[in-house]
């Protein structure tokens, strides 16, 4: 048996560490925001290299609250990746704008800077790249894109704690980045929780502002807000798990490798990354071609009792809530075939070599 994650083999390696911090922030009568808030906040802004960054409840009300802070108004549209989780074309919809879906680098699988700037109007206000599977998008061509048009980026890096492209840390490469802490990211806490980075102390003042129903000052509204404070607790939780993050980003690196080595030779597309990339692999992501069966693949992969996933069977543009955009089979090829070959393996920092090598060898089985 091989699971795909497993959240309490982390927690036994940092009970001694975590129990101290959770017992004396409960004993601390301390629960919302307060001063491990703003430690965490300065760390995080450390790590990443960005001034400041905004803790928030989850990823998505992250993307939200930057696209408010960013001055998004019903009717723009934003341009997006329709291989990916629901929440970035989500949030868009949602604050009355329009999701515009391009599609995908078929090695990448990341969003493609050619089908940005085809799908550029007089409407359109900004980009939001997913930096997939924690391999960064290509933010130097999106960048200039930006630049060219006088378009924001918000990078959305929920599955790319730690990742990099030549030298720069994703979420530091925009006007602002958004970050999931669920549990099974790459940096998790014990619950839900999200964060935003930016450069803008003024984008960090709406975001702060905004998190806290819209409050300039307590008790004066100057507009509709949220309550979507990161929990304290999970800021206690995540100082602690933070020094381990880059040591845990380098053993997803070196089972990538060993699957790499032990996967190398078979029809599986293994994946990529790109040069000056430093990838995280959040999911080690492999296609099965169509002549194999992905179907197949997983019933051999569930026999040997390995965790697999699909990350993700329908694309974006194709889901019933986006039926009014007119997005047709076939609109966005590259992303659909995606969904109908994608496979995710187990991959997590505590898993073990002679795992990998079972996974490994049941793929190899199947064929």
């Amino acid at each position: 048996m091989v699971p795909l994650f497993d959240l309490t083999r982390q927690y036994q390696l940092l009970k001694a560490e975590l129990e101290p911090v959770v017992l004396a922030q409960l004993e601390s009568g301390g629960y919302v925001l307060g001063p491990i808030m703003d430690e965490l906040e300065a760390q995080c802004a450390q790590e990443l290299g960005v001034s400041h960054t905004v803790g928030v409840a989850n990823g998505t009300d992250a993307l939200q609250i930057s696209l408010r802070a960013l001055g998004l108004k019903a009717g723009d549209e934003i341009i997006t990746t329709p291989f990916s989780f629901y929440s970035a074309a989500e949030v868009v919809a949602d604050l009355g704008a329009v999701p515009i879906f391009v599609d995908i680098e078929a090695d990448t699988l990341n969003i493609d800077p050619r089908q940005v700037e085809a799908a550029i109007t007089p409407r359109t206000r900004g980009l939001i790249p997913v930096h997939i599977f924690g391999l960064p998008a290509n933010m130097d061509a999106l960048r200039a894109i930006a630049k060219k048009h006088d378009l924001f980026i918000i990078e959305d890096c929920a599955q790319a704690w730690g990742a990099s492209l030549n030298g720069h840390a994703a979420g530091s490469m925009s006007e602002a980045g958004t970050f999931s802490f669920f549990p099974t990211k790459n940096l998790g806490a014990c619950g839900e929780g999200g964060l935003i980075s930016t450069n803008s102390a003024q984008v960090a003042e709406k975001c702060r502002q905004l998190r806290v129903h819209g409050q300039s000052r307590r008790y004066f509204y100057d507009e509709i807000g949220y309550n979507s404070r990161l929990h304290t607790l999970q800021a206690a939780i995540l100082k602690v798990k933070m020094p381990h993050a880059r040591d845990w980003n380098a053993s997803r690196r070196r089972h990538a490798a060993h699957y790499a080595q032990l996967l190398e030779g078979t029809p599986y597309a293994l994946p990529v990354e790109t040069p000056g990339a430093y990838h995280v692999y959040h999911q080690y992501t492999l296609r099965v071609p169509q002549e194999l069966g992905r179907e197949h693949i997983m019933k051999t992969l569930a026999e040997r009792g390995i965790g697999h996933a699909i990350y993700y069977p329908h694309p974006l543009h194709l889901q019933p809530v986006f039926d009014h955009l007119g997005y047709k089979p076939g609109s966005l090829p590259i992303s659909e075939t995606a969904c109908e070959e994608v496979l995710s393996l187990p991959i997590f920092p505590e898993l073990r070599e002679d795992e990998v090598e079972q996974v490994a060898a049941a793929l190899k089985a199947a064929l």
